[in-house]
């Protein structure tokens, strides 16, 4: 398996990561019976339980973009040093990225948002290079 298809599948456990941390913060603030209910009240997380929900959600505004470019410059044959060094940086920048957010780390947390989008962009100029 290549580089970029080993940081897809890295990506995508990173994804299963941010769906658990924001769901089983949100039901430690709420509680169970919240949760398993229809949730009517429309409660919103807050402190961590927020920052993971924030954090998966912005993971979710990158990673579609991810799987497109790995998967096209996979099938497009058109993967080299930009697209691996590119995807090493998107998983590794949004790996970090989690963790930061949680703990209200500013600065950090922006620098390794800046990092995976360096790697996504990265990427799709291997596509076009």
């Amino acid at each position: 398996m290549s580089v970029e298809m080993t940081c897809l599948y890295g990506a995508m456990a990173l994804a299963l990561v941010h769906l658990t941390a924001a769901a089983f913060s949100f039901k430690a603030q709420v509680g169970n019976r919240y949760t398993v209910g229809p949730r009517d009240e429309g409660l919103r997380p807050t402190g961590v339980a927020g920052r993971l929900d924030r954090a998966q959600r912005n993971f979710l505004e990158t990673f579609p973009v991810f799987v497109a470019a790995v998967l096209m410059a996979h099938l497009l044959d058109r993967g080299g040093a930009l697209s691996v060094t590119g995807a090493l940086m998107y998983v590794l920048g949004r790996g970090a990225y989690l963790p930061l957010y949680a703990w209200g780390v500013p600065w950090l947390r922006s620098f390794s948002w800046n990092l995976a989008t360096l790697g996504l962009v990265l990427v799709m100029v291997q596509i076009v290079a």
